[in-house]
């Protein structure tokens, strides 16, 4: 039986999961990593990458039966790499915040928002900052592309993977040529001895061949994959999430909620302006989508799961996690649409959308307070997609189209929970297939499926739509009139809660 392989290297972890020739997963294994605070840089070290590999693909069966492939991974950062593909500093990761002087610079520049996670605003920051290893950059490309390179020796990432590293022009399906020539003549660029063109990877569209694993490549791995074996064009997160839940199509969107939580809503038509907190990337085909960005969403709540874990092993219990997990997510429900005035603020890193450069995580509430567990650990819930909401209001104000909203990752493992305040966050209905756990690997698996399986001239909003979820299973939970006001509630006294965020950042 021939299978497809969906690896993708996430923030907490490097899973591979392959799929059949119905489109359903078989098998998968995974590896925890995480990231470090090095030197005022979030980062991981690039060594690590190939342990991860090479512990998730072993735990893989019937990797023999194996006939296309895909690398995707955390979208953005920056790699930079000499001619001899050295690493010239450390992997900057999308969890960083340290270059808003160069992303105001480039959006004012361009007339398009240049968040401050995106290549390019990484990469003008280090001229800026007049980083000595700037001269010397021959390569630069994100964790999926440099990871791509080093399996198939092909220089080239996917459209919607590359969309996260420079404006992309979706009818000449490349950088956009007329941006390029912009920052090519910024006078701090212009003397370098590189011009931007020369330093990005190649754009390849899904279904496009991007190369197959080399015997190199297969030796990095130990032999766990054979040579020979075709790639799909590596793609970020965004990409595989939009794919893994059918929502590539305009009108379409999706909700991917791990450590951070995005949205992607494919665009009808451009937005009327721009917006610092929305982002215009691309999906897998190069259609534009309105993209909301946020660096946290779960690892505070982890933390307080811990911390309430370790509680309960004061009593003699050893809870599994995930149980814990579940009986948190369902007792959360027995809160007040609001959370009863509970305030959470989970920023551990800084956050983009609202131009935080650091994170202080808070609890905070007034004696009047309605302090139970179910509205604590409902407004931790909250808090996960609270910053999300505040840039999803700004697409529903521009009268954006959304049809479907679907949801996966881990926040919505537990049934319903995540699931329904989603739903009143975005006021619009979600859905969640019985893939939704497995996320972005699954959705790369996918993409290497197209590759291997794609008919003449057919389009992968045709192939999943047709293909792939033609009579999938899955539930939708449309919003609760309570709840959207309970949350909408919530949300104004979050708004203020952000300057007390402010000031703990500023004397914390």
């Amino acid at each position: 039986m021939k299978t497809c392989l969906g690896i993708e290297l996430g923030s907490t972890r490097i899973k591979a999961v392959t799929i059949d020739g119905d489109f359903k997963p078989i098998s998968s294994g995974d590896y925890t990593w995480a990231s470090r605070y090095e030197n005022g840089v979030w980062t991981y070290p690039l060594e690590e990458v190939w342990t991860g590999l090479k512990a998730a693909l072993s735990q893989v069966e019937n990797r023999e039966d194996i006939a296309a492939a895909g690398v995707s991974a955390m979208m953005h950062g920056y790699l930079a790499f000499d001619k001899d593909w050295n690493l010239l500093t450390p992997f900057r990761t999308w969890q960083n915040t340290i270059t808003g002087e160069a992303a105001a610079e480039l959006t004012a520049l361009f007339g398009f928002n240049i968040p401050q996670r995106w290549s390019i605003a990484h990469l003008y920051q280090a001229v800026l900052n007049g980083e000595y290893h700037v001269p010397k950059i021959a390569h630069l490309t994100t964790l999926a592309g440099y990871i791509h390179y080093k399996l198939t020796g092909v220089n080239a990432v996917g459209v919607g993977e590359a969309s996260g590293m420079f404006p992309i022009d979706s009818a000449a399906m490349d950088y956009d040529a007329g941006m390029t020539v912009r920052f090519n003549a910024l006078s701090k660029v212009k003397d370098l001895p590189w011009k931007l063109e020369d330093l990005l990877p190649k754009v390849l569209a899904a279904g496009e061949p991007a190369g197959a694993l080399t015997e190199s490549g297969s030796a990095l791995l130990d032999g766990l994959l054979p040579a020979g074996i075709p790639f799909a064009p590596a793609e970020g997160d965004a990409g595989t999430g939009m794919t893994a839940t059918n929502a590539v199509a305009p009108r379409t969107g999706n909700v991917s909620a791990g450590t951070s939580i995005f949205s992607m809503v494919v665009l009808e038509k451009p937005l009327k302006k721009v917006y610092e907190e929305i982002d215009l990337v691309t999906t897998p085909t190069g259609a534009p989508v309105a993209m909301v960005h946020c660096n946290n969403c779960t690892n505070d709540t982890n933390a307080w799961v811990n911390v309430l874990k370790e509680t309960a092993q004061l009593f003699g219990a050893a809870p599994d996690a995930g149980e814990l997990y579940t009986r948190l997510y369902e007792k959360s429900l027995e809160g007040d649409p609001d959370c009863g005035g509970v305030l959470v603020c989970n920023y551990l890193a800084g956050e983009g959308v609202t131009h935080m450069d650091a994170g202080r995580p808070l609890v905070v509430r007034t004696p009047e307070t309605r302090f139970t567990l179910a509205n604590f650990f409902r407004s931790q819930l909250y808090a996960t997609m609270a910053t999300l909401k505040i840039g999803m209001d700004i697409l529903a104000a521009e009268q954006v189209a959304i049809d479907s909203l679907t949801g996966h990752g881990g926040l919505f493992k537990t049934p319903v929970v995540g699931q329904s305040y989603m739903a009143a966050a975005c006021n619009a209905p979600v859905t969640c297939m019985e893939t939704a756990g497995e996320g972005g690997p699954y959705g790369m698996a996918l993409l290497a499926s197209f590759l291997l399986n794609r008919g003449e001239g057919e389009r992968l909003e045709d192939f999943l739509s047709q293909k792939v979820f033609a009579g999938a299973s899955g539930s939708t939970i449309r919003p609760d009139p309570a709840a959207v006001e309970g949350f909408n509630a919530y949300i104004q006294r979050y708004k203020a809660l952000l300057d007390v965020e402010k000031t703990a950042v500023d004397t914390l």
